[in-house]
């Protein structure tokens, strides 16, 4: 069974960062990946993120259905970009320069396949860094490092519980698509696509049923132990920020300053080497 957004429990100096630790990092990280264009800046967070994946001792195995969707999605929006807008490139940085003498509207140019190349460090500096927050944040200690950060601990435990619920129901899938191909409903690749897209269309009744249960029972019990009703509350998997927790979180706030830093030198958010 492919595991789904599953934190899986290993020794590494990730795995050591508090859960608020890593959400912050994730967003800092991702707002400076966004934020510029800079080929120099996103081809070093992509190295560094290919780095740290391996750092927090993920294996590709362990998250191959993730990175390729991810892949997927990249190559159609990189398609579609090109044919709704050959030359966006070229309105950027503002020459045309023509490869293999080629001519027309989907003419390649220089500047449109750079601009791809900048479009595609973007998506490989932060899906490594999302997939491994994903893997290496414990649900209930996230909770409790949100908490401690100021967000409300109603709020905080709702995520952990999201974050929780997520594999519950990748399992429930299997479990009851074993259960439909036990009674002779094919849903391997013997099948067609439209056979097996109707047959896992089927499973959704009975898994939405079952996740209505499953909630309905997750509430009753946090009712009845009077969850909400005090301002604050004590967590079991609490943990104090230490030295390398800070560390990382003034790390990605540089790169933040770096991204604004490059924007002034290039005056703007593109880096142009065509001028």
């Amino acid at each position: 069974m492919t595991n789904l957004f599953n934190y899986i429990d290993r020794p590494s100096p990730i795995h050591d960062l508090t859960g608020a630790t890593k959400f912050v990092c994730l967003m800092l990280w991702s707002f400076a990946a966004m934020s510029t264009y800079d080929t120099r800046m996103l081809a070093g967070l992509t190295i560094l993120s290919i780095i740290l994946f391996f750092v927090g001792r993920i294996r590709i195995k362990d998250v191959s259905f993730m990175f390729g969707f991810a892949v997927v999605f990249l190559v159609l929006n990189s398609v579609c970009i090109f044919l709704f807008s050959p030359r966006h490139g070229t309105e950027i940085y503002g020459t045309c320069t023509l490869l293999w003498g080629m001519s027309g509207r989907f003419a390649l140019t220089a500047e449109q396949l750079f601009y791809h190349l900048n479009y595609v460090l973007k998506f490989t500096a932060t899906i490594p860094i999302i997939l491994l927050f994903v893997t290496t944040t414990n649900p209930s200690e996230f909770a409790a490092s949100l908490n401690k950060i100021g967000i409300k601990y109603s709020v905080a435990y709702s995520v952990a519980l999201a974050l929780r619920y997520i594999p519950d129901i990748q399992r429930q899938y299997h479990e009851i698509s074993q259960a439909g191909q036990a009674r002779g409903i094919e849903m391997s690749k013997k099948a067609s696509l439209v056979s097996r897209l109707k047959s896992a269309s089927a499973i959704l009744l009975p898994l939405i049923l079952s996740s209505m249960e499953r909630i309905e029972i997750i509430s009753n019990a946090m009712e009845l132990r009077g969850f909400g009703k005090n301002k604050k509350r004590t967590w079991y998997m609490g943990r104090a920020f230490k030295a390398a927790d800070i560390a990382s979180m003034v790390f990605c706030a540089l790169l933040i300053v770096l991204s604004v830093y490059l924007s002034q030198i290039n005056g703007g958010r593109y880096y142009n080497p065509f001028v």
